[in-house]
């Protein structure tokens, strides 16, 4: 068995996933004009349907996907995506909560912002920019993908993340048609995720 994966692990990864998103949650901004009540749900719904279907994807594979690390880390680098968007709602400017918030919200870690701050510092053993990829401008779908490839050093971890309801995860199992099942699910879990990032922010129990 694996040793559990340390506080300082998941920490210098999130904060790389944070830094990865945080242009494209501005550069996909939900409209000026809607009121505040409806934000949280646009980052939800908006962007859900446009994400939903690159983490759904890899469920042409049905029961495959589920050995592969392709479907959970692609799944939450959306759900990323989501958290980012929810937090800038809030006005969420402080990285440690941020990255305290994606911990919680995609791994269910206890993870405060008390505690991720001292560990934001580059550690020994932080995984390099050189290889992982800088902080430049880049297209949403090739940042998601080194978004997932990020999430790919905590795949153990992400079998908590806000999962869609059982009946289409069931679906999403069967070869090909599974993508429906599998859109249906992470869609789903995109809204949980946000619903959730929301919750925190409000100081309230985050229902799954």
């Amino acid at each position: 068995m694996a040793p559990p994966i340390s506080d300082a692990v998941v920490v210098d990864v999130l904060r790389r996933v944070d830094r990865l998103t945080a242009p494209l949650v501005r550069r996909l901004g939900r409209p000026p004009a809607l009121p505040q009540a409806e934000r949280d749900r646009w980052w939800a719904h908006r962007v859900s349907s446009v994400a939903a279907g690159a983490s759904a994807v890899p469920r042409l594979a049905g029961k495959v996907a589920d050995l592969l690390p392709l479907q959970n880390t692609v799944g939450s680098a959306v759900q990323a995506l989501v958290v980012g968007g929810v937090a800038h709602e809030h006005g969420v400017d402080d990285e440690a909560e941020r990255v305290s918030l994606l911990a919680r919200v995609l791994l269910g870690r206890e993870l405060p912002a008390e505690r991720v701050r001292p560990l934001l510092a580059r550690a020994p053993g932080a995984y390099a920019d050189d290889v992982l990829g800088g902080r430049e401008d880049r297209g949403a779908v090739r940042t998601l993908w080194r978004v997932a490839r990020l999430l790919g050093r905590i795949d153990d971890t992400l079998d908590a993340r806000p999962k869609g309801r059982l009946h289409h995860r069931a679906l999403a199992n069967l070869p090909v048609v599974g993508v429906v099942g599998g859109y249906a699910a992470e869609r789903e879990g995109l809204r949980r995720a946000a619903a959730a990032t929301a919750a925190l922010l409000a100081g309230r129990d985050p229902a799954r």
